[in-house]
C-alpha cells in the first residue's frame, strides 16, 4: 500500500500538466494585453501630438496665413518625428491644408501640393494614397475656373499612376478625367477615353465603377444628341446597379437621367415619376442636385399641359427649402401656360434668360412648348379665314411679320395646316378640310387581309399535296 502511494496516479499527472498549461496562456495573455495597452498609449499620444500641431497651424490660418502651409507641410511631412504608423495625423493636415488653399483662393497650390505628395505616397497603403489624391482633386474642383488645371493634374496624376502601376487608382482618375472632358464640351475625347475604360474594367467586372462609367457615357452621347446610344449607356448602367448595392446618390443620379431620356421620348408622365424619385433621395441627403430635380419635375407637369399642378410642389414642406430665382421662372412659364398667353410666354423667357439658357435641357423642351404655343394661336386665328393677308396674321399674333410667314411656311410643309402662300400678293389662302371618307381605306384594309388569308390557305394546300 505505502508503494502506491508513493507513484502519482495518470489523472493527477495530467491535471498538473493542465494547470501548468493554463498558467502558461495566462501569463501570454497579460504580455499580450500590457502590450496592447502600450501600443493603444503610443496610438493616443501620437495622435494628441499631431493635434497639438494641428490646432497651432488651425491658429495661424488667422493670425499669420503667409506661415499656415509651411506649418501644416511640417506635420505633412513629420518634421517632429513623432510615431504615426497609421498616417492618420499626416491625412488629416493634407485635407486642412487642401480645405485652406480652396478659402485661399490657391488651385494652383493645391495642385502642386498633390505632385509634392508623391515621394510620401510610397510610405502608405495604396487605399489611402487613393483616398488622398481623389480628396485633392475634389477640393481642386471646389474653386472656381479650375476646369482645365483640373484636366492637367488628372492627366499627370495618371502617368504617375502608370509608371507607379497603380491601376486602381488610374482607372478612377481616368473615370474623373472623362466627367471633366464633358464639362470642357470636349466629347470626342470623353468618347474615346470611356470607351478604352469600358474594355479594361468589364474585365475586372468591377460593377460599381462601371455604373459610373455608363452613366458618364450617357450624359456624353445625350450631349452630342446621339440619343440611342444615350438610352442603351443608361440601360447598362441600371443593369449593373441592380447586380449590387447601389449607393444612394448613384442611384438618384441614374433616376434623374431616366427621367431626362424619357422627357425626351416625350414620355413626360414617366419621367416625373423618375424626377420625383431623384428629388427625394437628393433632398434626404441634402445634396444641390435636389433644386434640379425640382426643376425638372416642374418641366413635366408644363409639358403635360397641366401648370395648375405645378403651385402645390412649389409650396411643399420639401419644395420651399429650394425657393431660388430658377424655380420663380418655372413658376412664370406654368402661369403664361396656363393663361396661353404666347407673348407673357416669350416674355418670361427673356426675363428669365439666364436661368432658362443655363440649362440645355429645360431650353430645348421650352422652345419645342413654344412653337407648340405659337402653332395652336395660329390655327385659332386662321379658323375665320378662307383668304388672309399674312401682315394681318401677324398682327393679330403680336410676332414679326418674318416669323410668321416662315411659320406658317413650315406649318404647311408638316401638313399641320391645308393652305398655301401667294407671296407676290402676301396673302395665305386656307384650304377647307376634306372629310375623307373611310370607305376607301377599310376596302384596302380587306383586301391586304384576304390575299393573307388565300396565301395562307394556298401554302397549306402545298403541304397537303
Amino acid at each position: 500500500a505505502g508503494c502506491y502511494r508513493g507513484i502519482p496516479s495518470p489523472a493527477s499527472a495530467t491535471d498538473r500538466c493542465s494547470e501548468r498549461a493554463r498558467a502558461h496562456r495566462r501569463e501570454e495573455m497579460d504580455v499580450d494585453q500590457q502590450g496592447d495597452a502600450m501600443e493603444v498609449d503610443q496610438e493616443e499620444q501620437a495622435s494628441k501630438a499631431f493635434g497639438e500641431l494641428l490646432e497651432k497651424a488651425k491658429d495661424l490660418e488667422t493670425t499669420a496665413p503667409d506661415r499656415a502651409p509651411q506649418a501644416y507641410k511640417d506635420i505633412i511631412f513629420n518634421k517632429a518625428d513623432l510615431e504615426d504608423p497609421n498616417a492618420k495625423g499626416r491625412e488629416q493636415a493634407i485635407y486642412a491644408l487642401g480645405e485652406f488653399y480652396v478659402a485661399q483662393k490657391r488651385p494652383i497650390d493645391i495642385s502642386a501640393l498633390t505632385k509634392e505628395l508623391r515621394p510620401l505616397f510610397s510610405d502608405l497603403p495604396k487605399a489611402k494614397t487613393a483616398k488622398i489624391v481623389k480628396t485633392l482633386i475634389d477640393l481642386l474642383a471646389k474653386t472656381t475656373d479650375s476646369v482645365h488645371l483640373q484636366i492637367e493634374l488628372c492627366t499627370d496624376t495618371i502617368e504617375w499612376c502608370k509608371a507607379e502601376k497603380r491601376t486602381f487608382l488610374r482607372q478612377r482618375v481616368e473615370t474623373r478625367l472623362a466627367g471633366l472632358y464633358l464639362q470642357d464640351s470636349k466629347y470626342a475625347q470623353a468618347i474615346e477615353l470611356l470607351e478604352k475604360l469600358l474594355i479594361e474594367v468589364k474585365k475586372l467586372d468591377d460593377k460599381l465603377l462601371l455604373v459610373e462609367i455608363h452613366m458618364l457615357e450617357c450624359r456624353t452621347h445625350y450631349a452630342v444628341k446621339n440619343l440611342p446610344k444615350s438610352k442603351a449607356a443608361l440601360t447598362a448602367s441600371k443593369t449593373n446597379a441592380n447586380a449590387i448595392h447601389c449607393p444612394p446618390l448613384m442611384q438618384a443620379e441614374i433616376d434623374l437621367w431616366s427621367g431626362i431620356i424619357s422627357a425626351r421620348e416625350k414620355d413626360y408622365r414617366t419621367s416625373f415619376s423618375y424626377f420625383y424619385e431623384a428629388f427625394e433621395a437628393f433632398n434626404a441627403a441634402e445634396n444641390a442636385k435636389a433644386k434640379t430635380a425640382m426643376k425638372y419635375q416642374l418641366l413635366s407637369k408644363i409639358m403635360q399641359n397641366r401648370p395648375q399642378e405645378t403651385s402645390s410642389i412649389i409650396s411643399s414642406k420639401s419644395g420651399l427649402k429650394y425657393a431660388s430665382t430658377e424655380i420663380d421662372a418655372m413658376a412664370a412659364i406654368a402661369k403664361a401656360l396656363e393663361d396661353r398667353a404666347l407673348k407673357s410666354f416669350e416674355a418670361v423667357r427673356d426675363q428669365y434668360k439666364a436661368q432658362i439658357d443655363e440649362d440645355p435641357i429645360i431650353a430645348y423642351h421650352l422652345d419645342d412648348l413654344n412653337e407648340t404655343l405659337l402653332e395652336q394661336n395660329i390655327l385659332r386665328i386662321l379658323e375665320p379665314f378662307s383668304r388672309v393677308e399674312i401682315a394681318h396674321v401677324a398682327e393679330l399674333i403680336e410676332l414679326p411679320l418674318s416669323r410668321t410667314q416662315a411659320k406658317l411656311s413650315e406649318m404647311i410643309l408638316d401638313q399641320k395646316l391645308m393652305g398655301t402662300l401667294d407671296q407676290g400678293i402676301g396673302v395665305l389662302i386656307v384650304f377647307e378640310q376634306e372629310q375623307v371618307r373611310s370607305t376607301y381605306g377599310n376596302s384596302l384594309k380587306t383586301i391586304k387581309n384576304t390575299s393573307e388569308v388565300l396565301d395562307t390557305l394556298y401554302g397549306m394546300a402545298k403541304q397537303i399535296a
